[in-house]
Order: structure tokens, then C-alpha cells, then sequence
């Protein structure tokens, strides 16, 4: 599966995980430390921008960037707001080009193609937060499988630091992908 159409499966199951999300469910705590479900989906939401301003444009202005990374991404509508944001992202990488570009994002200068892999990485190991988070659950295997993969492609030790990814769990090999991602990721499950 290339990388457009798994970021379009990624956004499709995370948009259904966050449409069952409720407005009280929002300060509930998620296996991300010192992330709330409202952080997490800040978090994700200010990233599909950041994503897509860095495919199209190449890098994301600066005076952008601090809002995307540290503001209100969701203002009144959480749902309406990943939405919009996620769609935009997935928008920009199906341009003619795009994943042939260099883009600039604040951790480094890469191939858009692999910050590509990364956003799809990312949003699906913080689609399972919210999902365990908020007694949900991310039953796609094969979403989860290529997630993992990926991610055990792109996270070297550089990324395993704190406020990026902390070290990876262990957990038995009979543990659901869901868990084996989110232990990779660094959460305690």
C-alpha cells in the first residue's frame, strides 16, 4: 500500500475514534504522560497542518509554526477541526511532486515522502491513545502492522528522547498490535 492511501486509512480510522470522542471525555489522562485527550488531539490536529504547509510550501513559516506546536489547534469544534486539518494534510500529499520534495520540518530536512511515513506513524500510535483513552479500540491489523513497521524504521535513538519518544516497552508476543504500537512508542500498557 503506498504511503498516500495509508495516511488516507489512518485519517478515516483516527476521524472515526475522535467522532466518538465526547466533550467530557476531553480531560480524561492518555497513556501519552501529561497529555490529556484534548492535548492529544491538539497535538495531532496542529501536526496535519504542520504536515501539509510543509508539503506544499516546503517548510512551515515561522510564524506559524509556535501556533501549530504550542497553540489551540481545535478552538470550538474538535471534531470539525481534525477533520479539516487531516484533510488538508491528506490534500497536500496527493499533489503531482510532492513526495519527490525536500521539506523542512522543525526536526530535521527530509524526503516529503518520509515525513510522510513519520505523520503516518505518529497519528496512528496517537489514534490509539485516544481509542484506549476513551474505551475504544483500533481493530484495523493491518493499519497497525505497517504502522509498527514504519515506525521501526524511522525512530532511532535520536527520537527517544523526552517529549519525543521514550524507550520502547516490552510486551509478550501475544499482545494485540495495538498494544505492541503503543509499547513501541514508549507507552506503559
Amino acid at each position: 500500500m503506498d504511503s498516500v492511501t495509508l495516511l488516507g486509512r489512518v485519517v478515516r480510522e483516527t476521524q472515526r475514534v475522535v467522532d466518538n470522542i465526547s466533550e467530557d471525555q476531553l480531560g480524561r489522562p492518555t497513556l501519552c504522560e501529561e497529555w490529556t485527550v484534548r492535548d492529544v488531539l491538539n497535538h495531532i490536529t496542529g501536526g496535519a497542518t504542520m504536515f501539509a504547509l510543509s508539503a506544499e510550501q516546503g517548510s512551515v513559516p515561522d510564524d506559524r509554526l509556535g501556533d501549530l506546536l504550542t497553540g489551540d489547534n481545535l478552538g470550538d469544534d474538535f471534531k470539525r477541526s481534525f477533520r479539516e486539518a487531516s484533510e488538508h494534510a491528506l490534500g497536500a500529499f496527493q499533489g503531482p511532486g510532492v513526495l519527490d520534495r525536500i521539506v523542512k520540518l522543525p526536526f530535521g530536512e527530509m524526503p516529503a515522502g518520509i515525513a510522510l511515513d513519520i505523520a503516518v506513524f505518529d497519528v496512528a500510535t496517537h489514534a490509539c491513545d485516544l481509542a484506549r483513552a476513551t474505551g475504544q479500540a483500533i481493530t484495523d491489523d493491518d493499519l497497525l502492522q505497517t504502522a509498527l513497521d514504519m515506525g521501526r524504521k524511522l525512530i532511532g535513538p535520536e527520537f527517544r528522547v523526552p517529549g519525543v519518544f521514550a524507550e520502547e516497552r516490552n510486551v509478550a508476543d501475544t499482545a494485540s498490535l495495538e498494544d505492541k504500537l503503543l509499547a513501541f512508542a514508549g507507552r506503559r500498557v
